[in-house]
């Protein structure tokens, strides 16, 4: 079985699409067409269907995507093996963290990494916290860092980082500027403006709703922290961010953070490990700038 080609196949496969998995291959369209003719015609047996509304995996083909994953792993268990020999020289570090981990605490840490180790190649990875368990589980990654609460069979879970999240409404807003905390009842007619299905931050928050026995009648799903910050900041509805998210859009006076009588929602920012994996010295470099950076310091400080 030609790994190449099974590579290519298991791209397509997890796209649904040949021009999609070109574009992660870095090769041409008709190189993937190629490629998957010449693995199908090698195993004898049709691997996906091709119709008007895309590829689809035949049973053969659901078959080998589940082989291809424990194939992939063990390669990518070789190539650790062999980055640790030769220790932080060289080599790559794959970090996957979810949005708003990836987007407001991440940078100056990869910074002072990438100073620290110059010849080490770095990829970073934004997704929902779903996502990030699954790639890590795939052992696509070597970091994984995640914001909401996470139940994975075989998967270890440690706290990193204490965040906060808040409620933010355009500084136009007629709940904006009110001294005294605000009722659950205050929100009764508003749009709540929260992440989508699978993300971190909508886990928490719903979780925060629901123990303070309120369901929003109106929820608009966005799922991008900004774009939640910048759709609150014209007037449609009321948002729920992390406070970083919002720090920035305060100070230029866009918007401003209701109090909610009774309601403070906090939340662990966590890291995942599998626990037979053995980091490489990239891997274990990069923790320790993880322990040393966010254990004591402010949420938005730079490592010392």
């Amino acid at each position: 079985m030609n790994l190449h080609l099974l590579r290519i196949f298991s791209t397509v496969a997890q796209h649904q699409s040949f021009s999609r998995a070109a574009e992660a291959l870095h090769i041409s369209q008709p190189a993937v067409s190629k490629g998957v003719r010449e693995f199908e015609a090698q195993l004898g047996i049709p691997l996906l269907e091709r119709g008007p509304r895309g590829v689809h995996l035949t049973e053969a083909g659901r078959i080998l995507v589940k082989h291809a994953r424990d194939l992939f792993a063990a390669e990518q268990s070789a190539r650790e093996s062999l980055d640790a020999l030769r220790g932080l020289q060289q080599g790559t570090l794959r970090v996957g963290a979810s949005t708003t981990i990836a987007t407001y605490f991440l940078p100056p840490l990869l910074g002072v990494f990438y100073r620290m180790h110059p010849t080490i190649e770095l990829r970073l990875t934004s997704a929902n916290t779903s996502t990030i368990a699954d790639l890590l589980i795939q052992r696509e990654l070597d970091v994984a860092l995640v914001e909401g609460p996470l139940e994975t069979a075989g998967m270890i879970v440690t706290p990193w980082h204490e965040d906060e999240l808040v409620f933010i409404a355009a500084t136009g807003h007629r709940l904006a500027g009110r001294k005294q905390p605000l009722g659950m009842s205050d929100l009764e007619e508003e749009t709540i403006v929260m992440r989508e299905r699978g993300s971190g931050t909508r886990d928490v928050a719903w979780d925060a709703l629901r123990s303070a026995g309120w369901t929003p009648r109106r929820i608009l799903e966005v799922s991008s922290n900004e774009a939640i910050a910048r759709v609150v900041a014209a007037g449609l509805g009321v948002g729920i961010v992390s406070s970083v998210v919002a720090d920035d859009h305060i100070a230029m006076g866009r918007l401003t953070t209701l109090s909610i009588k009774g309601l403070i929602i906090r939340r662990s920012l966590t890291r995942l490990f599998l626990p037979d994996r053995q980091p490489s010295p990239a891997t274990a470099a990069f923790n320790s700038l993880l322990d040393r950076g966010y254990t004591s310091q402010p949420r938005r400080g730079t490592p010392s």
